[in-house]
């Protein structure tokens, strides 16, 4: 498995990761099985947040699979979205993160983060305040790089201005949505990433199944899918004009003797300052073949006919 570095930071983690926003959802079984696979092919980076899996189920889930191979692995995980009903809670701030952090690693089973993540921006707490309270779990150890994600290129740019003014730990990653059918980060976002020396962790980078080849236009989406569950996510996706594209990107996939899954992954880090396709996987076997799909080596004339076919995106 290939290796990329995150940000400028000396960790690095392998190009295909494992998203866990199945686990605490799935039986604990289940997802052991998809660990197991995981790490048997060397996939290091492993995903999750505290929200996942039901408000702490994913990282509960880990916590009691990982065992003494936790520290074979990248943790990344997640602080900033409602844990409870409460909306009073300022989710950036340094007595909301402090305490988040230590229920993290309690479920977790560790003494720290690999990489530890803003979910999304707090406006009711100033970034410095939420950058100050990071910078101290790093002196501390209890988390050795961090990341956002849903911050804007200017939020990027103010946050790495803030934290070298003021020399305290800056963000390394920005975990945002980015895909062959979403590929609005280009404007303005990934130009803001490179120019802070951090990488970028695509979410949904398979528009939540669209870009897997399981869909067909005209089908309902079968029950036990993400669309089939979940009518937000085939509302957004499902549209004549990702229709349009899919079935174009299809048949540029056909005539290569490849599949859409294959694209979907090497496009994407065919992107330099792309970290990691991070993925989820309810079977072991969509671990296998998130890693095989990761070897297509684009060529510049195909870059430049996906980004042809992908123009309305």
């Amino acid at each position: 498995m290939k290796k990329r570095r995150l940000g400028n930071s000396s960790i690095e983690v392998s190009v295909v990761g494992l998203g866990c926003n199945n686990f605490g959802i799935l039986d604990i079984e289940s997802s052991r099985k998809v660990v197991d696979r995981a790490i048997e092919r060397g996939v290091t980076l492993f995903d999750t947040a505290d929200i996942y899996g039901n408000r702490g189920g994913s990282e509960e889930q880990l916590g009691q699979i990982l065992g003494e191979r936790r520290k074979d692995i990248v943790l990344a995980s997640k602080f900033g979205m409602a844990m409870d009903d409460d909306e009073s809670k300022a989710r950036g701030s340094r007595a909301y993160l402090m305490e988040a952090v230590e229920a993290s690693l309690k479920r977790l089973k560790t003494d720290w983060i690999d990489l530890y993540q803003l979910h999304r921006p707090d406006p009711k707490t100033p970034m410095e305040e939420t950058l100050r309270a990071l910078d101290d779990l790093v002196k501390q150890g209890k988390v050795r790089a961090i990341g956002c994600s849903n911050l804007p290129a200017a939020g990027i740019d103010d946050a790495a201005a803030i934290a070298a003014r003021a020399g305290i730990v800056a963000y390394v990653t920005a975990q945002d949505e980015y895909s062959l059918l979403v590929r609005d980060a280009e404007k303005e976002l990934m130009p803001a990433i490179a120019r802070n020396g951090m990488s970028l962790l695509p979410y949904f980078p398979l528009a939540s199944g669209l870009l897997t080849g399981k869909y067909q236009r005209g089908h309902a989406p079968a029950a036990d899918t993400r669309f089939g569950r979940m009518q937000r996510f085939s509302d957004r996706y499902m549209n004549d004009t990702n229709w349009g594209i899919v079935e174009a990107l299809e048949k540029f996939c056909e005539g290569r003797g490849r599949s859409l899954l294959e694209l979907a992954f090497s496009w994407l880090l065919s992107h330099d300052c792309l970290a990691s396709v991070i993925a989820g996987a309810t079977r072991p076997e969509q671990i296998d073949a998130n890693i095989k799909a990761a070897e297509w080596s684009l060529s510049p004339e195909e870059r430049a006919e996906i980004d042809r076919i992908t123009a309305k995106a």
